[in-house]
């Protein structure tokens, strides 16, 4: 029937329908999103910010992955923080970035809070006091208790290794030595991989390393595992106690060191933008392909709201100032 013979309302319902379609078909597609990963590829935090860009495709749209390593992850945190906060880019902070590196640089491009807008925590990987198998064997050290006995009958003769000055594992042996009122020396290697063929080779005794890299060599035998360093066990390591728990009344009620990593997007993001991000990367953290994925990186998914995030990287920013000064490490 041709359109002028149409009853009123049926002309009425068509046009409103034809107006729709060419909107929608005006409309632009949406902008990609730049997911900036301040390290190289490859690593846990690499992996995790890849799996949560496909899982948030259908919510979000196409998110790239754009790798820029450099400075200790200073220069793709730099380039977040200087990026339009219009929802388009957005970073994969850690621990490093936004705790450990503002305290040991002395001119960070970037300031972790004023710069940035958390939009949550995404995961957080335990850590693990580990010893070479052989040397807690020969040294008759079969708990974290044994380790401390040890170290004070001993000063100096325990050696730890670690990934460079200023990294996680030697801050968290910092932090150890400090609580625990032991000294053992410290081996800084280049890079964390490094260290760990110290620690199996016997050049060091012990290192506070990830648990998703030492995970294997623990199974194996070939290394120790006297506690994990988060606040609660892990469930890779059931058995194993925290520092904090088998450390009670040694001074190491508070010990809690981890790595984390979580979404942060530049200051100024608007509330409809941020509140659009956080809703689809907490769904994703929540969906069971993500927990499955995460749990092979020995990562516990751990999303917050953004309000929380924040909190928690002040927390972590203030904690880790007086370990790095205490342990006298500076990169420049």
């Amino acid at each position: 029937m041709p359109m002028s013979f149409l009853p009123r309302r049926s002309l009425l319902a068509t046009l409103a329908l034809c107006t729709l379609a060419g909107a929608a078909a005006a409309q632009p597609a949406p902008k990609p999103i730049r997911l900036i990963v301040p390290y190289p590829p490859g690593g846990p935090l690499d992996i995790a910010a890849r799996t949560l860009a496909a899982a948030v495709k259908d919510s979000l749209g196409t998110v790239v992955v754009d790798n820029k390593p450099g400075a200790g992850g200073n220069l793709g945190a730099d380039l977040a923080a200087k990026a339009a906060p219009d929802g388009t880019t957005i970073v994969m902070g850690a621990v490093a970035t936004h705790a450990i590196n503002p305290w040991l640089f002395k001119k960070l491009p970037y300031d972790p809070i004023r710069d940035f807008t958390p939009i949550t925590r995404v995961a957080q990987v335990p850590n693990v006091l580990v010893m070479n198998a052989e040397a807690a064997q020969r040294l008759h050290i079969a708990s974290l208790a044994d380790l401390v006995a040890y170290a004070k009958k001993n000063p100096g003769r325990l050696n730890y290794g670690s990934g460079g000055n200023g990294s996680a594992g030697h801050l968290a042996g910092e932090m150890f030595k400090a609580q625990a009122g032991v000294f053992m020396v410290h081996i800084p290697y280049a890079g964390g991989n490094p260290a760990q063929l110290g620690l199996l080779s016997g050049q060091v005794d012990l290192n506070f390393d990830n648990l998703a890299t030492a995970s294997a060599n623990i199974k194996s035998g070939k290394l120790k595992a006297l506690a994990v360093t988060g606040t609660r066990r892990s469930a890779a390591l059931p058995e194993v106690p925290t520092v904090a728990e088998a450390g009670a009344k040694l001074g190491l009620a508070q010990f809690d060191v981890g790595t984390w990593f979580g979404l942060f997007a530049p200051a100024g993001l608007p509330a409809p933008e941020l509140a659009r991000l956080h809703k689809a990367f907490t769904a994703a953290l929540d969906a069971p392909d993500t927990k499955a994925r995460f749990a092979q990186l020995m990562a516990e998914p751990s999303p917050t709201t953004p309000e929380q995030f924040a909190a928690f990287v002040k927390a972590e920013l203030a904690k880790y100032g007086p370990v790095v000064k205490a342990s006298g490490a500076t990169v420049d």
